[in-house]
């Protein structure tokens, strides 16, 4: 098991740099593009454009959330970490690499819906990405 996204696993964090472009904006990692999909107004997303990832993550916070979000959120995840891993390919040999490797995103911020902590959790992003592996 991966028991968390942190030294050599990294790469896996939605915080890890990872350039990707969604719908014509470019951000510098993943947790970016997914925070400002959070709003319903497109031309709103371009402010999350230069934040890194646990900048982002605060705006997030405050940002208003468009009225699909709860239902949506987990295919918007799948959508992000696809772009994530397609748009730089060399993350996609390393996630690859973890073989057959559980990946759980171990947290000690309580996260308990994208990840666990304390043993407790969803492990929602862990489960993505290994969906993810196992479609390529």
């Amino acid at each position: 098991m991966i028991a968390e996204f942190r030294g050599t696993y990294g790469f896996l964090s939605n915080m890890s740099y990872s350039p990707i472009t969604i719908g014509g904006v470019h951000y510098f990692c993943a947790e970016a593009a997914f925070q400002a999909v959070k709003l319903a107004d497109k031309s709103a997303r371009k402010q999350f454009e230069m934040l890194t990832g646990p900048e982002a993550k605060r705006l997030g916070r405050k940002v208003p959330l468009r009225p699909d979000w709860e239902t949506i959120k987990v295919d918007v995840m799948r959508w992000i970490v696809a772009e994530k891993f397609r748009q730089n390919p060399e993350m996609r040999i390393r996630l690859l690499m973890t073989g057959h490797h559980e990946l759980v995103e171990g947290n000690t911020w309580n996260d308990t819906f994208w990840g666990v902590c304390n043993g407790v959790g969803q492990n929602w992003l862990g489960k993505i990405l290994m969906e993810y592996r196992d479609s390529i």
